[in-house]
């Protein structure tokens, strides 16, 4: 037993891939095409990913959205825990990167599951019915990421779940300086949703940090 999360060396991070995830060689595929990418780090980690589409099919999820999709890895991995029936709103303002996340889809034989909007995902939001959603994830840019959590909270059911991603900010959340816009916003969200009764959560060191609101 141990009160603290495991440092993880290279290796470790390794034996975790190859051990404790069955990835989907779509998602493998997905990984590499990425790399390159300048902003290869906004892509969650297979483990992530794997987690995220346990949590689908734990909750027996039938309706996600998504508020960020880059590439698509988190996209794919959750429509691929989709029952038949299922159906995901992924919301976007980059063609460019989604047009990845299409092929992405196409290649896994989960597009017939995927609708994506590129607009701002405030806008998408204000038109989506209340309690229409399952489950949520939210990925995008951080100073959004209020505005984003409220309305998750108004479109996922009672029992539902949100997901925040980067809520940890590389450590920087410990003590946000004045200029980094990013991480002041995330500890305020963090501060917030540790008081909210709306929620019951936990904040998990997973990667970049992963907050997980069960919507009561």
């Amino acid at each position: 037993m141990s009160t603290r999360t495991l440092t993880l060396t290279d290796e470790l991070v390794e034996y975790v891939q190859r051990w404790g995830v069955n990835e989907h060689p779509v998602l493998a595929k997905l990984r590499d095409k990425t790399a390159p990418m300048p902003e290869h780090n906004m892509q969650i980690g297979p483990d992530q990913g794997a987690f995220m589409a346990l949590l689908v099919r734990l909750i027996g999820a039938r309706r996600l959205i998504e508020i960020g999709t880059f590439t698509g890895y988190s996209s794919t991995a959750m429509a691929l825990a989709l029952p038949p029936d299922g159906r995901l709103l992924c919301c976007d303002v980059s063609r460019e990167w989604t047009d990845i996340a299409r092929q992405a889809w196409t290649d896994a034989g989960v597009a017939d599951k995927v609708e994506l909007r590129l607009a701002p995902a405030t806008e998408t939001l204000s038109t989506l019915a209340d309690d229409s959603f399952d489950m949520a994830f939210i990925d995008a840019d951080k100073t959004g990421y209020d505005a984003y959590y409220e309305g998750c909270l108004r479109v996922v059911r009672t029992g539902g779940l949100i997901i925040i991603d980067n809520v940890l900010q590389g450590g920087r959340v410990v003590a946000p300086e004045a200029d980094d816009e990013n991480a002041r916003a995330i500890h305020a969200l963090n501060q917030k949703i540790a008081a909210d009764e709306r929620v019951h959560h936990v904040l998990l060191p997973l990667a970049d940090g992963l907050t997980l609101a069960l919507v009561r």
